[in-house]
């Protein structure tokens, strides 16, 4: 598939055939991409409207109600800017709640938003084990920030308590996600929905008495960014924008309270069943545990828990692995203004992620982050190029064996056998040539960034091939579903 953006145009062709998707009429996606988008659209359509059914007979307990409120929230697309995105549209059950649309894993590795000529620079995280991250937070002894939510760790947790409940506050005004001009518009766009008098029941009456100006609509049917004179373009009394700033973290929070769930946070693995005893590994996926623990060092970062630890499989620290930079992501060609007169990337192909560096220092982000501790701007040098260490629970589930997942934060790679290949390779295989045919087999790219990159635990690890096998094998045991609760 060759993927292109020309003058905010993108076009993703098979055999020469494309079609135009959606209410960009500039935008076409082959009829295997649409066929794929129109299948993951109906089950996030079909888990809507099984949630909304719940309303007729609702939770007695307030933990549940928040959990069935966040859920709604989640598949709900009339929360972005063109009714057409819900959150899911990136998180879906079936992949653990990341990418599900697998062409676009393989191809742009980046979901197109509710605008969809815009892409964003980075692939979807899952959302599931997230709230269980902490509050960020610097620990001088290991000289790490550690926790928050975010690829950049943007979303800190430092003002609501819920690094979770702040991520879910970044897409709905991010310009290349749902694209919604002002948090206000979530607010109003919520106060119209089934869900409204639960959220009351939960939240209090107060959440949605608010007087909303007559254009509301037609200014939250606007794609973000707002004019620069008109930052608040939903123009409200200062109490009643207060109150809509409340109520918007009120939404946030229910989306962390699903989020933390047994039906998403589940640890229902073949790992988790090992641990309990109602299973045994097979002499492979021993193997590969053993390796994790140890030759493969993969157990120094994606901790498997120790006395009084969850086995998370992250240690919420950053680390630069050295990916290479992703020349399929469309977010390189989005340098000119598009149809709105937004421009996402003005570095355009020489744009370099800045990793957790960029929140630190308030460079090239595209949604609101949580305010920044101004004591750990001096940490930014020392942190360019660096992503958060993702958890490995449920990175090789997947809706069908051929399904294509993407991994890094920028989604270079489509496998799993890929990555660790890297991990195990980077730093003596050569550098790859333009267009190497054995590249990510015989060669690799040159890094994105070579700051601050890990060299400790990445890139020497001396396995065989077998030994790369049986690390997969493993990390094949900690997708949830193999257990019932």
């Amino acid at each position: 598939m060759n993927v292109s953006i020309r003058a905010a145009i993108v076009v993703l062709t098979t055999a020469g055939a494309a079609v135009v998707w959606a209410q960009e009429t500039d935008t076409t996606l082959s009829p295997a991409v649409l066929k794929e988008i129109a299948r993951v659209e109906a089950e996030i359509d079909r888990i809507e409207a099984e949630s909304l059914q719940r309303l007729a007979a609702p939770p007695d307990n307030q933990v549940q109600q928040v959990e069935l409120l966040g859920k709604l929230m989640l598949y709900d697309k009339e929360l972005s800017v063109n009714h057409n995105e819900a959150c899911a549209f990136c998180h879906t059950p079936e992949t653990g709640f990341t990418g599900p649309v697998s062409e676009l894993n393989r191809t742009t590795a980046s979901y197109p938003g509710s605008v969809r000529t815009r892409f964003s620079n980075r692939k979807p995280q899952s959302h599931a084990y997230a709230p269980l991250s902490p509050v960020l937070h610097y620990n001088p002894g290991q000289g790490d920030l550690v926790g928050g939510n975010f690829w950049d760790m943007r979303a800190t947790g430092r003002r609501l308590g819920n690094p979770a409940a702040e991520q879910a506050e970044g897409p709905p005004t991010n310009p290349v996600e749902m694209g919604l001009p002002d948090v206000a518009c979530a607010v109003y766009r919520a106060a119209q929905r089934p869900y409204r008098g639960l959220f009351e029941a939960v939240w209090g009456l107060q959440a949605f008495a608010i007087q909303w100006p007559s254009d509301v609509e037609q200014v939250c049917s606007q794609p973000g960014p707002p004019p620069t004179n008109d930052p608040i373009p939903v123009h409200l009394t200062p109490i009643d924008r207060g109150r809509a700033a409340t109520t918007f973290d009120q939404m946030a929070q229910s989306i962390a309270g699903y989020e933390a769930s047994a039906e998403v946070t589940a640890f229902t693995s073949k790992f988790d069943a090992v641990q309990a005893g109602k299973a045994q590994f097979t002499p492979q996926e021993q193997a590969g545990y053993a390796l994790f623990r140890g030759k493969g060092q993969c157990n120094n970062c994606h901790r498997d828990g120790g006395p009084g630890e969850d086995p998370l499989f992250t240690d919420f620290t950053a680390s630069n692995i050295g990916t290479p930079a992703n020349p399929r992501l469309p977010y390189y060609a989005e340098q000119q203004p598009d149809a709105r007169g937004y421009r996402a990337n003005p570095a355009g192909s020489s744009y370099v992620d800045p990793g957790v560096a960029g929140f630190l220092a308030a460079d090239h982000l595209l949604s609101q982050p949580s305010s920044v501790d101004a004591r750990w701007a001096p940490l930014a040098p020392e942190n360019v190029g660096r992503f958060q260490v993702p958890t490995l629970r449920n990175v090789d589930k997947r809706p069908y064996p051929d399904f294509i997942k993407a991994y890094g934060h920028n989604g270079y790679f489509t496998s799993l056998k890929s990555i660790v290949h890297f991990y195990n390779t980077r730093d003596v295989l050569p550098r790859c040539g333009r267009n190497d045919p054995g590249e990510g087999i015989a060669c690799w790219p040159a890094p994105e960034s070579t700051r601050n990159m890990n060299t400790k635990f990445v890139g020497r690890l001396g396995l065989s091939d077998e030994e790369e096998d049986a690390l997969v094998s493993f990390m094949q045991t900690l997708s949830d579903g193999y257990m019932q609760r």
